[in-house]
């Protein structure tokens, strides 16, 4: 079902000081931004590499409010790592393949994600406490 890890995504209170860390830190650059406001985040995508099935990358997510998801989770647990995306070739059947195993989805269909990308989060407390996207990446 998986094809790569997709990216880790982050939370943080400053984005951009959050970015500077990262760039000088480990070499990573930004290849794409953007403010998702159904979610609630404005985001930024770090690349750290190209495999079989597309890339991977750090996903940094600063909340675009306290009262958003991210922003709730930074209130509780403070700045780390939020969640953890695998890349899957069809988003739709592996929500109803997970379905049928019994993981319960937080989405009812699939929704917008980085990059264009379609996205379904699956309920942390059916897969060991662990916040978990599966990303479509989009047709090329």
């Amino acid at each position: 079902m998986f094809l790569r890890i997709d990216h880790v995504g982050i939370a943080c209170h400053n984005l951009e000081e959050k970015i500077k860390f990262y760039e000088e830190t480990f070499g990573v650059q930004v290849v794409h931004r953007e403010v998702n406001e159904a979610q609630g985040v404005r985001e930024a995508m770090l690349h750290i590499a190209d495999g079989e099935g597309g890339g991977s990358y750090i996903q940094l997510l600063e909340p675009l409010g306290p009262d958003t998801p991210v922003g709730k989770y930074l209130a509780k647990r403070g700045e780390g790592v939020h969640h953890i995306a695998y890349g899957v070739s069809d988003v739709r059947g592996a929500m109803g393949e997970l379905a049928g195993k019994g993981i319960r989805l937080l989405d009812e269909s699939p929704r917008h994600g980085s990059m264009n990308s379609s996205i379904v989060f699956l309920h942390p407390k059916d897969v060991g406490g662990v916040l978990t996207e599966l990303v479509e990446a989009p047709r090329q």
